[in-house]
């Protein structure tokens, strides 16, 4: 899955994922991670999802990296915020109030621009990506996040032979096997749901479980 296909995406609005309330699950479990709002919150191929909204109601300061510039300008021109937009190494920045979002290539990031305490929302990039990608994107992850870093993982888990992802079906298995080696992993909950993709319903998938998970990086 390149590039090309999640830019054309969002040139022609077929964003699906975008949802347009914050996700329950975030504002469910988001607690387990006992980060202090003083932490900054990192949310990985971001768009311009509201969930970087609600963390930053609780009081966070939020970085998000994102591929699609039309995403970067649409979380701010959405809510009327005003942003700053610089240039820095390999990306650009979109800085509003709370939250800054760098436009460009998730793989081209290091540690540089994360604070030494951080948590991690993912609920959209981890199960965006095929297989291949999931284990590059797992290993360039906590190769930038700080030690100690707390991350809120949500999953799929369907029956990949009924309908092909995005999002992919990431089974329990394969989240110890991407993260198991360096950091410890707890299941928070695996919940049915039937507030589906609309190309899944249309494939005959009725429900699917979302696995919600707390990750952390060991020091």
């Amino acid at each position: 899955m390149q590039p090309k296909f999640w830019l054309e995406r969002w040139r022609n609005n077929q964003i699906g994922w975008h949802q347009p309330e914050h996700n329950t699950l975030l504002q469910t479990y988001w607690r387990e991670l006992e980060l202090d709002a003083s932490v900054a919150a990192f949310v990985p191929l971001c768009g311009k999802s509201l969930d970087m909204r609600w963390l930053e109601q609780a009081g966070h300061d939020v970085i998000g990296v994102e591929l699609s510039q039309l995403a970067a300008e649409g979380y701010f021109a959405d809510s009327g915020e005003p942003a700053v937009v610089e240039d820095v190494d390999e990306f650009v920045r979109y800085k509003g109030r709370q939250t800054s979002i760098l436009k460009g290539d998730f793989f081209a990031l290091t540690s540089s621009v994360f604070p030494r305490q951080l948590g991690v929302f993912d609920r959209g990039a981890l199960v965006a990506l095929p297989p291949l990608m999931r284990r590059r994107y797992v290993d360039h992850l906590l190769r930038v996040v700080p030690d100690g870093c707390r991350m809120l993982l949500l999953t799929f888990e369907y029956d990949q032979n009924v309908v092909a992802g995005p999002p992919h079906c990431v089974l329990p298995e394969e989240v110890n096997e991407h993260y198991s080696e360096r950091c410890e992993i707890k299941q928070l909950d695996s919940i049915v749901t039937s507030a589906l993709p609309p190309h899944f319903i249309e494939q005959g998938v009725a429900q699917v479980a979302e696995g919600v998970y707390l990750i952390t990086k060991l020091q």
